[in-house]
């Protein structure tokens, strides 16, 4: 049975460029350390996909849309459907000092920031600099191996399922618990301090209301201990025994 639009479901995959065969993006940490784009900042596991909602590239949305729980396949997504077609208008000549410190630092094919856009550099030379701000994939064919793992169908599944997608920590401390229409949520001590602390948990309950029926109320809990306040510790009473004397004896 097919996908209705907003199934939530599992998906592993690897994707490359269609020409060169780079992969350049796996849910699978074998095949990251395989093709030596493993990130040990980047947690592994499949990819939570809500279908018919462009959580993924467009071809792949609409080829998962047509697929059902241990499918596996290879998608073939084109630039229409994918980053777009190549845009000559976005590469730009620029004056070299304009990157301040970094000029004689960068090299060709470099990723950089201008003006709060990220381009890739294609020339150096005469004191300019050509920055190309098309997508790095723009105008190339895309190939996916898809592995279609889970349908998420339970509120249990469901919440676990969203809070793997914005919380990225070990499965074990991802702990919640829904009573009637309320879910109580433990805000694991890791990203007390995380940046963007308010804003993950602002799009887990817009994922949770959307998501989980009747649901009317999302709990945050943090539990802060006392870490500076040392337990006493115990003394522990050892007898000695006293080493006894043989007592001499006077004779007269």
């Amino acid at each position: 049975m097919t996908f209705s639009k907003n199934s939530l479901i599992l998906v592993d995959y690897t994707a490359k460029v269609k020409d060169t065969q780079e992969v350049f993006e796996t849910t699978i940490e074998d095949e990251a350390k395989k093709h030596s784009i493993h990130d040990p900042d980047i947690k592994y596991q499949p990819k939570l996909v809500s279908v018919g909602e462009s959580w993924v590239l467009k071809g792949l949305d609409e080829a998962l849309a047509k697929t059902s729980v241990g499918d596996k396949l290879t998608v073939e997504v084109t630039p229409d459907k994918g980053f777009g077609e190549r845009d000559s208008g976005k590469v730009r000549m620029i004056p070299l000092r304009k990157l301040g410190e970094d000029a004689e630092k960068v090299s060709v094919g470099d990723t950089i920031e201008i003006d709060n856009k990220k381009g890739i550099i294609r020339y150096i030379g005469s004191g300019r600099v050509q920055v190309d701000y098309n997508h790095r994939f723009a105008g190339k064919t895309l190939l996916y191996d898809v592995n279609v793992v889970k349908s998420l169908e339970t509120d249990d599944d469901k919440i676990f399922g969203i809070l793997k997608r914005h919380i990225p920590i070990e499965d074990s401390k991802l702990v919640f618990k829904k009573s009637g229409n309320s879910v109580d949520i433990t805000v694991p001590e890791e990203i007390f301090r995380a940046d963007g602390l308010q804003v993950m948990k602002h799009f887990i309950q817009m994922d949770l209301f959307k998501f989980i029926q009747n649901l009317e109320k999302v709990n945050y809990i943090e539990t802060h201990l006392n870490k500076q306040k040392e337990k006493p510790k115990e003394q522990t009473k050892t007898e000695t025994k006293k080493e006894e004397k043989p007592v001499e004896q006077k004779t007269a």
